[in-house]
């Protein structure tokens, strides 16, 4: 292969890289992502996720447009009736999910997330991926930090 490298100086100090100001939206159960449940959730925030990807319960699968974090479920399905309407059966459209590099997920997560990569993808996930059991750890740090 072919390498190249540019270096032009080192500069002063600036401080700490600030991190993401948002929060995230976390799976709360393991399956297949549903469009129907993905069309509700980007109203949230931006999805990292399309539809049909397998995800599990702590997976990161979107950022939060608020700076929480929000457990969501991503498998809701359609209600499905015996009443038919004339025409109204719209197909869910979603914008494309933002697939983030190795670099950019590396410098998104936070001190309780971490990146999972395998040889087909790159995905963020809680390093707790239980959701009582990320409560509990949460209180604690905040016991100890007071």
């Amino acid at each position: 292969g072919v390498m190249s490298r540019l270096f032009h100086s080192y500069g002063p100090y600036r401080g700490t890289v600030p991190g993401r100001r948002n929060g995230v939206l976390i799976s709360n159960a393991p399956g297949q992502s549903v469009a129907y449940a993905l069309a509700n959730l980007e109203e949230r925030g931006v999805l990292f996720i399309g539809s049909g990807e397998a995800i599990y319960e702590g997976m990161i699968i979107g950022e939060n447009a608020r700076s929480n974090d929000l457990e969501v479920n991503p498998l809701k399905a359609k209600q499905l009736t015996n009443h038919r309407a004339s025409g109204k059966d719209d197909a869910v459209r979603l914008s494309p999910p933002r697939r983030l590099t190795l670099e950019q997920a590396i410098s998104y997560i936070g001190d309780d997330e971490r990146v999972e990569v395998t040889p087909k993808a790159i995905r963020l996930r809680k390093a707790i991926l239980d959701p009582n059991e990320r409560k509990k750890a949460e209180k604690r740090r905040e016991a100890e930090s007071a």
